[in-house]
């Protein structure tokens, strides 16, 4: 019996440790994602494309099922009222596939600026996020870039009268290439950029 009980102790241990090991497409996702991001370049080419800042930090280390980041977007000439404040839980599925689920933070003003300083999540776990159902993007790592989107339809969305709306995510080192887009019942595009996603250049 005692040994019975050493092994399932030990392949307990094995099994978390396991489940905590990240491959290195992983790690990599997690790089390229996360940093200060801008669109100026594409504005400056394009009018129709505003100067938009994006900032992805990393948040609850301490976690190991998967990463927790935290996103921050804003118009460059005012970067102290983002217009979206989000969290991502990013996570492997195997073969080359991950995932990133959506939630949306509670009192969002209170973590204005966080990006800065990710101790403002100290008092508050993902249990106290709201999880976007049917946002979640899917990404697939072909040996040179991550890309992917949200199913279709299934992300809800009743903003400027869209009934759902939708992700396209490109991500190689150093460019973040994100198109989302709002359509109504009959799926005609009512918000979003027209001729393609924004082009975020990581900030060096």
């Amino acid at each position: 019996m005692k040994n019975i009980a050493i092994s399932i102790v030990f392949f307990l241990c094995v099994s978390i440790g396991h489940s905590q090991e990240k491959s290195e497409d992983f790690l990599q996702l997690l790089d390229w994602m996360t940093g200060e991001f801008s669109s100026s370049e594409q504005a400056a080419k394009d009018t129709t494309y505003y100067d938009i800042t994006l900032k992805m930090t990393r948040i609850w280390p301490e976690k190991k099922t998967g990463a927790w980041i935290y996103v921050e977007q804003a118009v460059a000439a005012t970067p102290n009222e983002p217009y979206r404040q989000r969290v991502y839980f990013v996570r492997e599925l195997g073969d080359g596939q991950f995932s990133s689920d959506i939630y949306t933070i509670p009192e969002e003003e209170k973590f204005i600026g966080a990006w800065k300083d990710v101790s403002a999540f100290a008092e508050m776990d993902q249990f106290d996020l709201t999880y976007k159902d049917g946002c979640a993007v899917f990404l697939n790592y072909d040996g040179f870039q991550y890309s992917g989107g949200t199913n279709e339809g299934t992300c809800k969305s009743s903003l400027r009268g869209a009934s759902y709306a939708s992700s396209e995510v490109q991500i190689t080192e150093g460019i973040l290439k994100s198109w989302d887009r709002g359509f109504d019942e009959e799926g005609n595009q009512v918000w979003g950029a027209e001729k393609g996603g924004y082009i975020f250049k990581k900030n060096e």
